[in-house]
């Protein structure tokens, strides 16, 4: 009998997941909870370990072609005048995407070979040494030999089988929230970057429609829904009170635009594996904002098909547990300074990292 696996989530993770898990002779059942997929994120990376993913899943010429239009960073003071300009790209043969695009070429990848469910959760999972008995919001329950959390930061599946979010997740004190211009940027080749102490906002000229990004230190906020929206949208007014350049322009964005908003976090788990359940991308490893997640749930995805393929169960999770951490941690253990260098905390580091940002920019 052919092997089930239940991906949940339809994002990067859960999609690069089902693509190489039917690839691999398995019959995947993917759940999303929403009816469909999401339009907005902020570009992110293909590079590194993603890169050969994609070209053997065929997706590489589909995504240069919704590649970004950017070739450069201008760092811009209050009066719009560059600070320093810097290239985007480093990695040969990297591609910078929309993140709403690259899901939706891999989910066009992946569509033909898995059970797509939209508009539908996992409510509860009760699992032992053969599988895994799954409970649906809509659907009839169902028996499952695997079950793989590909959903996220706020994971339904590790909630279910590791426990709260609160003891798993611990807040970096930075927030991001991205949403859509509405309009074409100003300058349509440079990514636009502006910083005030404790703040950034970015306008990225993406491919036609710009994207604006909001992020900004603060504190965690212990009853913040990730889904409440209209919340979301008066803690970012309230963190760019007063800002200078074009924030109060940008901020009037924040009225009807799709937001996405979230906390920059640190998953923990001494392990993310559970009998028959596991986890992948941003579930297991948050690594997000500042350390290619996108790329590393490609990567990470690839490498659970891949192990499953060749070995028992029990070993083939210990087997790509083994290998992505290796990819993960030098990255979620890198994230504090990464967010030094995009948010600084006060005039003296935002100082210092203008200056760094000038010499590179002569050095190239």
């Amino acid at each position: 009998m052919t092997p089930s696996v239940l991906v949940s989530g339809a994002g990067v993770a859960g999609t690069t997941a089902a693509y190489w898990l039917a690839r691999n002779g398995f019959r995947v059942t993917v759940v999303e909870r929403s009816r469909g997929q999401r339009s907005s994120g902020n570009p992110v990376d293909v590079r590194g370990p993603a890169l050969p993913v994609a070209r053997d899943m065929g997706v590489l010429p589909a995504l240069r072609e919704r590649a970004t239009h950017a070739d450069a960073m201008r760092v811009v003071g209050r009066d719009g005048r560059t600070i320093a300009r810097l290239p985007t790209q480093t990695t040969p043969g990297a591609v910078e995407i929309p993140r709403a695009d690259l899901a939706a070429v891999l989910y066009e990848a992946a569509r033909d070979h898995a059970d797509f469910r939209f508009d539908d959760s996992i409510t509860t999972l009760h699992g032992d040494a053969a599988g895994v008995d799954v409970t649906f919001d809509r659907a009839a329950p169902e028996r499952f030999d695997l079950v793989v959390g590909a959903d996220g930061l706020h994971s339904a599946v590790r909630r279910l089988a590791f426990g709260p979010e609160r003891d798993l997740v611990s807040h970096l004190g930075v927030w991001v929230a991205t949403l859509p211009l509405g309009e074409p940027a100003d300058d349509p080749r440079h990514v636009l970057l502006y910083n005030e102490p404790g703040r950034l906002v970015s306008v990225h000229p993406s491919r036609g429609e710009a994207l604006i990004a909001f992020i900004f230190r603060g504190p965690a906020i212990p009853d913040l829904d990730h889904r409440d929206t209209e919340r979301h949208r008066r803690v970012v007014a309230d963190a760019y009170a007063g800002a200078g350049w074009q924030v109060p322009r940008l901020l009037e964005r924040l009225a009807d635009a799709d937001l996405y908003f979230d906390s920059v976090s640190r998953v923990h788990l001494p392990a993310w594996t559970r009998g028959r359940i596991t986890l992948a991308g941003d579930a297991a490893s948050c690594v997000s904002l500042f350390g290619d997640g996108s790329s590393l749930a490609m990567a990470g995805a690839h490498t659970l098909a891949t192990a499953l393929a060749g070995h028992d169960v029990d070993e083939a999770l210990r087997r790509y547990e083994a290998a992505h951490r290796a990819r993960t941690d030098a990255k979620v253990r890198h994230a504090g300074r990464s967010a030094a260098l995009v948010v600084p905390k006060t005039r003296l580091g935002l100082a210092a990292r203008n200056a760094t940002a000038r010499a590179l920019s002569r050095r190239g």
